[in-house]
């Protein structure tokens, strides 16, 4: 899969791409990620790529041209890519919607800054918009980052083991199970008996019921969507 990101601020980026399980599928090419900065696609000698909005307002409005030009380099290349645009106003990202965007061959990422992009840009070149979350960022790059990170994670090899995604938060719409590690007492806290029993089967149950219980008192509304049954009162 290759990833391109459009932005103002290229290092915000390759930065945080340098560390962890996305350097290390960058390394074995499991995953490309190409970093293009918006400011490259300017004419003036400022390389300015926002202005002040029209109608007044305060802050100021992504420049269209940049972008425009982005794109048109973009497709010279290949014209067969899913454009993306990272804004609170899109549909917020979930399990679901990750697992479709791994099927992409390519994926091009606008991160928006200011006050946003000349709404031309919107309506001619987003296929569509995503957000993270219901708030406000100073600019789409740490969104981006995110969408990176849980896209990735999916490509076979990434991950050393891919059968760990079939256990997390959200693979089968419940949020993850307790997970516990050496050493066996810590400050006189105890790990549940039932994992170092060697019963794969009662682990297997306990961990399912952990996850149901878990899943009810944080997020009841996932449990509510998918009509799962709620474990009876006081359990």
């Amino acid at each position: 899969m290759k990833i391109t990101v459009l932005t103002l601020f290229p290092e915000m980026i390759n930065q945080s791409l340098g560390h962890s399980i996305i350097s290390k599928a960058l390394a074995k090419d499991l995953l490309e990620v190409e970093v293009l900065d918006l400011r490259d696609f300017t004419t003036d000698k400022h390389h300015t790529a926002d202005d002040s909005p029209f109608g007044g307002g305060a802050g100021m409005v992504m420049k269209p041209e940049p972008i425009f030009r982005a794109f048109d380099y973009l497709k010279v290349q290949n014209k067969n890519f899913r454009s993306i645009f990272m804004t609170p106003q899109g549909i917020v990202l979930d399990h679901q919607h990750v697992v479709r965007l791994v099927e992409e061959d390519h994926i091009v990422i606008l991160c928006g800054h200011y006050e946003g992009i000349d709404e031309r840009v919107r309506e001619q070149l987003i296929d569509e918009e995503i957000s993270i979350g219901d708030y406000v960022l100073t600019g789409g790059e740490l969104p981006a980052l995110v969408l990176i990170d849980a896209v990735a994670r999916f490509i076979p090899g990434v991950l050393g083991n891919n059968a760990s995604l079939d256990s997390e938060s959200f693979t089968n719409e419940l949020l993850d199970y307790p997970q516990y590690t050496r050493p066996r007492v810590f400050r006189g806290l105890e790990v549940p008996p039932v994992l170092l029993s060697g019963n794969h089967q009662q682990i297997a149950a306990w961990r399912s019921e952990q996850a149901l219980k878990r899943t009810k008192a944080v997020r009841p509304d996932l449990l509510e969507s998918k009509n799962i049954k709620y474990l009876r009162k006081g359990e």
